[in-house]
């Protein structure tokens, strides 16, 4: 027996029982709770999808415009774009998965219909069978009691004869003519009734083998369906990972045209105010504004190189503490520093010694370097916030604000 002959068998054997055809309309029905599932599953990764496409393409327009060009700003706008082509490519993959989701659902209310059709059919067929079947039973039981009083009346017959009573012979012969007229009866009735059974199971089996052709059929197409599906989904899914790695793809190539020199030199370029510090604020004196003492300016000279760095922040090796010094920031512009000019008669006080109450390292060779607790002595204090200073015969240029008088 081949593999379909096999199947076939498996599905129509045993069909004048009702009971395979019950096992086989559960099997149906159990086909359609998956076809019910396969169909929530698809909804709900739809509805995954489609939500999680409108979030990446409100995400992509709300992130803010750039007014200025540059590689990496082009590389920022193209991951904008394509975040929000992947949003619309999730949008569109949520329209294929509910249209298949259509699909199955029209697949399922057809078989449906089919299946109540045929079921309907073997319904009236079984409510046939089991009448005549019942009353098949019933005449064959009328009978089997009419041969059994037939029989008895033969019986009694034979032995009236024997007595030789004329009159109880004649009515016992009688009687037992009108028990065999009713058997014979009983008999055309039962073999009638056994007839029509055997037709209405032929025809009950004509329509079982039939219904089970039709659900065998319903139930290879349930699962080439559902397979079918299934595989389609995954390929979506599949190509749907391709397009957004091909789309962040393009991001990637983007950056790889992004150099840090040339949005550097970009922005200089496009930015440049000048190569040249302004000059600094000359001091005036308010009294050679009066008339009769006109000068053009005090006289100044190109002082003390005006020094930048982080003092206005001093440090401590013990002490945490802030302090908010009154010297200027020092900045170090690649060994350069901008000239200020200052007045040539620096405030010159007498020699007295100051503590030192922040660390300080020397960063050219006019300054001196001093540490927290050091004791030295101010030779001037200059306007500028750098003063003379002297430690162990060393002199040199330190914070002011480095500095407490003792």
């Amino acid at each position: 027996m081949t593999q379909l002959q096999f199947k076939d068998a498996f599905w129509c054997k045993e069909f004048t029982f009702h009971t395979g055809y019950e096992v086989l309309v559960q099997r149906l029905l159990e086909g359609k709770k998956m076809c019910k599932d396969v169909e929530d599953l698809l909804k709900q990764r739809a509805q995954a999808e489609e939500r999680y496409g409108k979030e990446l393409v409100q995400i992509a327009r709300k992130a803010g415009g750039q007014t200025e060009i540059n590689t990496l700003k082009e590389a920022f706008e193209m991951l904008k774009q394509q975040i929000e082509s992947v949003g619309n490519s999730h949008i569109q993959l949520a329209v294929m998965l509910k249209e298949e989701l259509k699909g199955i659902e029209e697949f399922r209310e057809r078989q449906k219909e089919q299946r109540k059709k045929y079921e309907s059919a073997m319904e009236r067929m079984q409510k046939s069978k089991l009448s005549h079947y019942k009353k098949t039973m019933e005449s064959k039981k009328s009978y089997e009691q009419k041969c059994r009083e037939a029989d008895e009346a033969e019986h009694s017959f034979e032995r009236t004869s024997a007595a030789g009573n004329p009159k109880q012979t004649e009515k016992s012969q009688n009687k037992a003519k009108q028990c065999r007229d009713a058997a014979n009866e009983a008999e055309n009735v039962y073999k009638q009734n056994i007839e029509q059974l055997d037709k209405v199971r032929t025809e009950w089996e004509q329509e079982h083998i039939k219904t089970c052709e039709v659900f065998q059929l319903q139930e290879c197409d349930r699962i080439t369906i559902l397979r079918n599906s299934l595989w389609v989904h995954c390929n979506q899914l599949s190509l749907q990972c391709v397009k957004d790695d091909e789309m962040y793809e393009e991001v990637r190539v983007s950056l790889e045209n992004c150099v840090v020199e040339s949005d550097i030199d970009y922005f200089i370029k496009t930015k440049m105010t000048g190569t040249q510090p302004p000059d600094a604020i000359g001091y005036e004196s308010y009294y050679s504004r009066e008339p009769g003492r006109r000068s053009s300016s005090p006289t100044q000279s190109c002082g003390m190189i005006k020094r930048f760095s982080g003092l206005l922040h001093g440090s401590s090796k013990n002490n945490t503490e802030t302090a908010t010094p009154s010297a200027p920031p020092l900045e170090r512009t690649e060994g350069v520093y901008a000239s200020i000019f200052v007045n040539e008669k620096a405030e010159i006080t007498s020699s007295q010694d100051y503590r030192v109450l922040y660390d300080y390292t020397a960063q050219n060779v006019d300054e001196l370097d001093i540490s927290e607790g050091d004791t030295v002595v101010v030779i001037a204090e200059n306007e500028d916030g750098w003063w003379t200073a002297e430690r162990n015969g060393q002199r040199g240029f330190v914070p002011g604000s480095y500095l407490e008088k003792l």
